[in-house]
């Protein structure tokens, strides 16, 4: 693939079987080789190309940004979020982003010069036994594979975050940002940290603890509460101790109770934070799992339009705002339209959640005939269909990425993979 030439262009590589794509650093123009990613300046020689050091984030990179937005953790049991092909420790030549990532979205990334697919929807969602080409799941993945293309999917862990799939949708409604709240919050989600410190170091330890992500409750960060208490204790031999000495009497501290809540997904990076900033060689804390909500990663999203809409005024707004040719609903109720529940992709799950909520409209995608019943006549049931209600995904990741990644090729999947047509 790469073979150097010492005797003829000793700081040169003749590069054999290369493509290039066209995004441009610094006047440079990247390539990327199966198996060997750099940047190249042209020589005299259409062949020949001096390397440099290649500024290129990995494709970890990209992920441990995805998943900061949407941990891993908050994906459905049923899910299969996560790099699905590819390497984390490749270098990331350029990101396509797209809702579904079929075989045509792997021809496109390998087009455009992206080593890696950041999909909403994870293209193997059961287990593969065979991969013969066999239906349209196979034929991407062996794509995918023999072009060394990385695809990532972000899928219920991006419903489930209130900046994630729903809040989109409710940009695009037009939903107060101040009203919005998750429909059904979930538990098991969130753990209590206690820890004792001396007084004159608390401040610190709080700060530290705040910085690693503890203390955030709903719309409110760096929350905390402390008491105050004796501490006491006697250093063994063989000790480092702040306070006393090795093999001395029992030392009393004046100490604060340090309390806050966390993710649980964030507990090893809290734990490392106050063991950072704690002044005791052995530090003493407790950790209590919580059956709290959390407040902001749960499923659906609800909130207030701006302006009460007549329900057929509503409809029609669903159908500018979504570039639809039908809406299928419940029948309508001859009632005013405030307060709007939506949950992207499938949702008829959470009906009853928007009815207990008090929404007067809940929209969703892929309504079974029988779940329109659920609306039972106490609120608008509104389907816009599954990609029509998560369309707009696509340019949310993307912009995300390219908000982190400002010099890196992000780019926007130009094939339209709904398979959902409408004979109107």
């Amino acid at each position: 693939m790469a073979q150097a030439c010492p005797h003829l262009y000793p700081n040169l590589l003749v590069l054999a079987n290369w493509r290039r794509f066209s995004l441009s650093i610094n006047s440079e123009w990247l390539l990327i080789l199966r198996g060997h990613a750099g940047k190249f300046a042209l020589s005299n020689s259409p062949a020949i190309f001096t390397k440099t050091v290649p500024n290129m984030p990995t494709i970890q990179s990209v992920i441990m940004q995805l998943e900061a937005w949407a941990p891993i953790s908050y994906q459905e049991s049923y899910d299969n979020a996560g790099l699905i092909t590819g390497d984390k420790g490749w270098p990331c030549s350029g990101v396509l982003c797209s809702l579904d990532a079929t075989e045509e979205v792997v021809n496109e990334a390998i087009a455009k010069g992206c080593n890696l697919i950041v999909a909403h929807h994870p293209i193997v969602f059961t287990g593969l036994k065979k991969l013969s080409g066999n239906g349209y799941v196979q034929r991407a993945i062996i794509k995918a594979i023999k072009h060394d293309i990385a695809i990532y999917a972000i899928h219920t862990n991006l419903d489930n975050v209130a900046d994630g799939v729903n809040r989109m949708i409710a940009e695009r409604l037009g939903l107060k940002q101040e009203s919005l709240a998750v429909l059904a919050p979930k538990t098991g989600l969130l753990c209590k940290l206690h820890t004792y410190v001396p007084l004159e170091n608390a401040s610190a330890v709080r700060e530290a603890l705040f910085a690693a992500g503890a203390g955030h409750i709903g719309r409110y960060v760096e929350c905390s509460f402390s008491t105050g208490g004796l501490g006491s204790f006697r250093p063994l031999e063989n000790t480092n101790p702040a306070i006393g000495t090795a093999g001395g009497p029992r030392e009393q501290v004046a100490e604060e109770k340090v309390e806050v809540i966390l993710p649980l997904h964030l507990q090893q990076k809290v734990l490392a934070a106050l063991f950072k900033a704690h002044p005791y060689e052995t530090v003493a804390y407790e950790l209590v799992a919580l059956q709290n909500a959390h407040q902001e990663v749960g499923s659906g999203l609800i909130g207030e339009l701006s302006e009460t809409l007549s329900e057929t005024a509503f409809l029609h707004l669903l159908k500018e705002r979504f570039e639809l040719q039908v809406v299928r609903h419940s029948p309508l109720r001859q009632r005013p339209v405030r307060t709007v529940a939506l949950c992207g992709g499938a949702g008829s799950f959470l009906t009853k959640a928007a009815i207990a909520s008090g929404a007067d409209a809940y929209v969703t995608a892929d309504v079974k005939y029988h779940e329109f019943f659920d609306a039972d006549g106490q609120l608008l049931l509104a389907d816009i269909g599954h990609f029509e209600s998560e369309q707009y995904t696509i340019a949310g990741i993307c912009k995300f990425l390219q908000d982190k990644f400002p010099t890196f090729a992000v780019l926007q999947t130009e094939v339209n993979t709904n398979p959902v047509c409408y004979f109107v």
